[in-house]
Order: C-alpha cells, then structure tokens, then sequence
C-alpha cells in the first residue's frame, strides 16, 4: 500500500511523502483505521482513506 497525500506526524516536524510505501498493515477499530510501520518513521495509525493499494 502507498500514501496518496503528503500527512504531517503529530507532535513532530516529519512528513509522510505521497508515495511511501506502508508496511506491517494490521486492521484496528476506533478513529484510525490501520496500524502500520512507516520506514524512517516507524509505528503509526493512519486512516484507509489517505492510503491505496498497489499492484506488485
């Protein structure tokens, strides 16, 4: 799966780059949909819509 928008990480000056690819994805209920590890980031809740899935 890959990043489709440019998202700030809270509490840090980093940005998630459209076209990172997310590794690790685990499903999860509450406000974020999927637990994930970002290289160079590392552990993150983020929501389906902000990522889309790719053909390898």
């Amino acid at each position: 799966m890959t990043v489709i928008k440019d998202l700030k990480v809270k509490a840090s000056s980093l940005v998630v780059k459209v076209g990172t690819k997310v590794r690790g994805i685990r499903l999860v209920d509450g406000d974020h949909d999927i637990d994930c590890k970002i290289p160079g980031i590392g552990q993150m809740g983020l929501k389906s819509q902000f990522v889309k899935k790719v053909s390898e």
